[in-house]
């Protein structure tokens, strides 16, 4: 069997199960497919592709089904991604236009993402280790309650109510805010904590009191925003999918329920040259993923975090990396400087 024929064949079977969830038998591949071969040729091409451990028959059933070594060899095999459809990429111009508020953008991003390739979407986090401060408001709420707003360059905004321990009045709080953000803007988020003492002696006597509670909020804040955290939406995809998850799909959600589990998936996945890296079945380190395929790649400015989709094995491939990569590429033109 040639290696041409070998992979063209385990193409057709690849492309048949996924789209049919079927069993795909050599009287199928010969009426779908115009491979140039006899039944009974596709019959022994068939046959040794099962010998390589590349497709395999579910139960007694005379059509064979792709192994996650056959999943692995046909994603190998792809060279180039196909473009997405004009359609597909209006509706991604068109959902991520808008707001640049980070939160909003990652919410609309996995909706999206989850649309076009009908699986789980993910998407971490920025990591904030080299955001620095765009700005600090203070916004007074009662006497001594200031709600502190904390904005990175990356668009992450986070806010909190702090109880300054005594009563302040708007000018005074301006006043305090115009030291703050002095002194603060362009300094790295992993630098606040250091940075704050000072901020803090510079006041006046009577504000150190509320300067100090400013301070602490500031860097809780600041905390929370290192944090790492993902957004995901989708979820629904699996249970449509369950047919695919013969053990069970109790694990899958659990996996997705325990952040840590895929964030942690989503990190040590190294960057494909293509810039789409998939994780196929047995692959996962993760036991409760051994039924699933995750597809991700790299955004931001600096690639560090990750947006991908989660599905069964019985995944379009071709279709899912390039929705990836679509969506990745603008919301990384989004969120770039």
């Amino acid at each position: 069997m040639s290696e041409p024929r070998k992979l063209e064949v385990l193409r057709a079977i690849v492309e048949d199960y996924v789209h049919s969830r079927e069993p795909v038998g050599s009287k199928a591949l010969v009426e779908r497919h115009h491979l140039g071969v006899s039944s009974a040729t596709i019959r022994n091409d068939m046959a040794a592709l099962e010998d390589d451990g590349l497709i395999t028959a579910p139960h007694t059933s005379a059509g064979r089904i792709p192994t996650d070594k056959g999943y692995r060899l046909f994603v190998d095999q792809i060279s180039a991604m196909k473009p997405l459809s004009p359609a597909e990429r209006r509706a991604i111009q068109t959902l991520l236009e808008g707001p640049d508020d980070l939160d909003d953008v990652l919410e609309r991003t996995v909706r999206l993402l989850s649309q076009l390739t009908n699986q789980v979407a993910v998407v971490q986090y920025p990591h904030l280790s080299r955001a620095t401060i765009r700005h600090i408001e203070f916004v007074l709420l009662a006497p001594r309650q200031v709600l502190v707003v904390l904005i990175a360059n990356t668009g992450k905004v986070e806010q909190k109510v702090v109880d300054v321990g005594q009563d302040l009045g708007d000018d005074a709080l301006a006043g305090i805010r115009g030291r703050f953000l002095g002194s603060l803007a362009g300094t790295p988020l992993s630098q606040l904590t250091q940075s704050l003492p000072a901020v803090v002696s510079g006041m006046g006597p009577g504000q150190r009191q509320a300067a100090q509670a400013l301070a602490h909020g500031l860097e809780v804040l600041a905390h929370s925003s290192r944090e790492d955290r993902m957004v995901m939406a989708g979820t629904a995809n699996l249970a449509r999918s369950n047919v695919d998850f013969p053990l069970s799909i109790g694990p899958v959600l659990e996996a997705l329920e325990e952040q840590v589990v895929m964030l942690r998936l989503l990190s040590e996945m190294a960057q494909d040259p293509r810039g789409v890296t998939v994780s196929i079945g047995r692959e996962n380190p993760y036991d409760g993923l051994t039924e699933a395929s995750v597809v991700a790649t790299a955004y931001g400015p600096d690639s560090t975090a990750k947006i991908g989709v989660l599905g069964p094995t019985r995944m379009d491939y071709p279709t899912t990396m390039a929705a990836v990569r679509a969506v990745a590429r603008y919301l990384s033109r989004i969120l770039g400087p």
